[in-house]
């Protein structure tokens, strides 16, 4: 059996606003998770960030971060999804 990888894929999208990575960048400090690779445009006032993070450390699980960092996405009006590494792996070996 595969081990489950720590390594997350955080997307941010939406009207570029002030505070966007604050808000996101705060909550995974907060809940010690590591950012490891980031990009970040703005296209004609829309904003794009991707992530890549380990959640190795965090006290919460995969589904509660992932759902609280989409309920951050609301509150902000932006789209935050957070998925697992290995979805984009396994969809490269088809």
């Amino acid at each position: 059996m595969e081990k489950k990888s720590d390594k997350v894929i955080i997307t941010v999208v939406g009207k570029d606003t002030v505070g966007i990575i604050a808000k996101v960048c705060t909550y995974l400090y907060n809940n010690r998770v590591n950012v490891l690779d980031i990009s970040q445009t703005i296209v004609q006032d829309y904003f794009n960030m991707m992530m890549i993070a380990d959640i190795a450390e965090s006290s919460k699980p995969f589904d509660t971060c992932s759902s609280e960092l989409a309920q951050i996405g609301e509150e902000i009006g932006v789209n935050i999804k957070c998925q697992r590494e290995e979805i984009f792996q396994k969809m490269h070996r088809i």
